[in-house]
This record gives structure tokens, sequence and C-alpha cells, in this order.
């Protein structure tokens, strides 16, 4: 049984399984474009020397288990 799904790039409801979750390879790329312009990102916090200092000491808790 083939379950149709809508294109997240156009929208179009399509059953082709080949480019899933895309309608085709062209909203496939679409979106690879996307991704390698910046368009699509992935928020991130900056680390203060508090963070890091804490990092490093759990990696060396780490190693020292090992």
């Amino acid at each position: 049984m083939v379950k149709s799904h809508k294109c997240p790039i156009c929208g179009e409801l399509t059953e082709n399984e080949k480019y899933r979750p895309f309608c085709s390879k062209r909203c496939a790329d679409i979106d690879l474009g996307r991704w390698f312009n910046g368009s699509y990102n992935v928020p991130a916090e900056e680390l203060d020397d508090a963070d890091y200092a804490e990092l490093e000491k759990i990696a060396e808790n780490k190693n020292e288990d090992a």
C-alpha cells in the first residue's frame, strides 16, 4: 500500500517514494540548495570560559576512567 504525502517544498500531494519526503528531484535539489546557501541553520549557544573549563574537567574524568 502506497501512502501519499505532501512535499515540504511545493506542497504537492504525491505517492512518489523515490525522492521522499519531496515529490521530485527538483524539489529535493531546491532543499539541498537552501542548506548550502545557509537558508536553513541550527541555532547554537556561545560558550564562555567557565563552560569550557567544565567540559575539560568532564573530559579529564572520562579519560581517567578509561
